[in-house]
């Protein structure tokens, strides 16, 4: 496995000096230090720097999640959670003590690891050794590479027809593999364009009442134009800061352009090859017309990362964690519109964290019945509350007002109520899709490159993963 920050582990982790990553799956989390854990570092205790890389624990066979409805005597189950937003931290640590306290059936650990790559890296190395938790929290673009590897077990039998039934289409969706249920979250995201209506109406330019009325992608160069006449420099952020580096932000972002384009980052329903489909004419429109806002100085370059909230530009490409941010800055004057659309009607983004069951024997019972917990509207209210997301839900939605019939964000949930949202890829071979699709979203976009020639040498990356892992039959490994 490659390691971008070095060949050893760092000592503020917890590991003995110089221990090799590759070793880092063997690493033990001593439930004594998990109520040290900081919400950024991984305490990992006990690593050795040597061995085969086999965990001492035995080898973990994937199979079926048992769910019976019984827990025998007193359960103990850990946890993993990315160390992401301060707010998501507290507030999942509070109902992990609430629910402790409650009942006396159910002992739950929670530890916290470092977000983003770090994260990634870690849940790999202890699922090749046999040291994953009993529930585990991972981005849901994942999923189906964690399925289909074995990393996780299914989980249909755990989780009630009226739970399901109660999540949103888009949760469901996103938890889905070959037919099967790997994963639930209690919240998804949602993307949009912010804009300031009092601007766009002093420009005469209209604002989009919904979905089907989404600006298209040239009516959207036609008014950056406009609010450049009007005094608006760069009038469209789009992040630039993030984006001109590879990153998940760029699939999860600008794929989007892509499919309201009629191209797709993959053959959708084979998902054998990306030839023809990243790489043909629909796609490279979508990003030549991105690319061609950026040579005409419509986007904001600035690295601070406060383009819309200082008010140098009028239109933001953007998900729901913003909002709070950006209706502070200008009160009364957000709203939240479709993404343009590039010929196939508007398209946007879906998809956030997710709990799944790692391989073992970890009892499914005990660890549904915390699942089940976090999943009550007040809870899930709670947590979208915390972190800005949109609650997983319908009863939760319908407890907060943000999302009523004329609520600041009601657009977030049509979308992904609708289908209008989309989901990333739902093939084991993402994470070399992503890897490719971000950096030539960089090279195009935001560094000037030939959109043709760049996604030309995406697809080949992407088909050779595919050529290695055998098309990724759905039988496994």
């Amino acid at each position: 496995m490659s390691l971008p920050w070095g060949p050893c582990c760092p000592v503020e982790w917890g590991c003995a000096m110089n221990t090799p990553y590759r070793d880092l799956g063997r690493c033990r989390v001593r439930r004594a230090l998990l109520a040290g854990l900081s919400a950024a570092v991984l305490l990992l205790a006990g690593c050795s720097a040597g061995g085969d890389g086999e965990s001492t624990e035995g080898d973990k066979a994937a199979g079926d999640t048992t769910c019976d409805g019984r827990i025998d005597g007193t359960a103990h189950i850990t946890m993993w959670f990315h160390a992401g937003q301060s707010g998501e931290l507290s507030t999942l640590k509070s109902q992990v003590k609430e629910f402790n306290r409650a009942q006396p059936q159910v002992r739950v650990e929670l530890v916290t690891l470092p977000e983003q790559r770090p994260y990634t890296e870690l849940v790999l190395s202890a699922a090749a050794s046999g040291d994953l938790p009993d529930l585990l929290d991972f981005d849901g673009a994942n999923l189906y590479s964690y399925a289909w590897s074995g990393t996780l077990k299914p989980i249909d039998s755990c989780v009630p027809a009226k739970v399901r039934g109660d999540l949103l289409p888009s949760i469901r969706r996103q938890g889905t593999y070959d037919k099967r249920l790997w994963g639930v979250g209690t919240f998804d995201s949602g993307l949009g364009l912010y804009v300031r209506p009092s601007v766009l109406k002093k420009a005469g330019v209209r604002v989009p009442k919904g979905t089907g009325d989404a600006w298209t992608a040239d009516e959207l160069t036609e008014i950056l134009r406009k609010l450049r006449a009007d005094g608006y420099e760069a009038p469209l952020d789009l992040n630039f800061a993030d984006s001109a580096r590879p990153d998940e932000w760029n699939t999860y972002a600008y794929a989007p352009a892509v499919w309201s384009a009629g191209g797709d980052l993959i053959d959708p329903e084979e998902f054998r090859t990306a030839d023809g489909f990243l790489n043909g004419p629909e796609s490279v429109g979508a990003l030549t017309t991105m690319q061609s806002w950026v040579e005409d100085g419509y986007v904001d370059e600035s690295v601070d990362k406060s383009a819309f909230v200082k008010g140098r530009s009028v239109i933001s490409w953007m998900g729901h964690w913003k909002y709070g941010e950006y209706s502070e800055a200008h009160p009364g004057d957000v709203a939240i519109v479709p993404l343009p659309d590039f010929g196939r009607g508007t398209v946007t983004g879906m998809g956030s964290w997710q709990w799944g069951i790692p391989s073992g024997g970890a009892d499914g019972d005990a660890v549904w019945r915390f699942l089940e917990y976090l999943l009550q509207p007040e809870q899930v209210v709670r947590m979208s509350e915390a972190n800005g997301a949109i609650p997983a839900t319908e009863r939760a939605v319908k407890l907060s007002p943000l999302y009523d019939e004329d609520g600041a964000e009601r657009l977030f949930i049509e979308q992904l109520r609708s289908g209008v949202a989309r989901p990333r890829p739902q093939t084991p071979a993402y994470p070399a899709v992503t890897d490719a699709f971000a950096r030539a979203v960089a090279e195009i976009v935001f560094a000037g490159a030939p959109a043709q020639r760049t996604l030309d040498r995406a697809v080949e990356a992407i088909d050779q993963d595919l050529a290695a892992h055998d098309g990724y039959p759905k039988s496994g490994p």
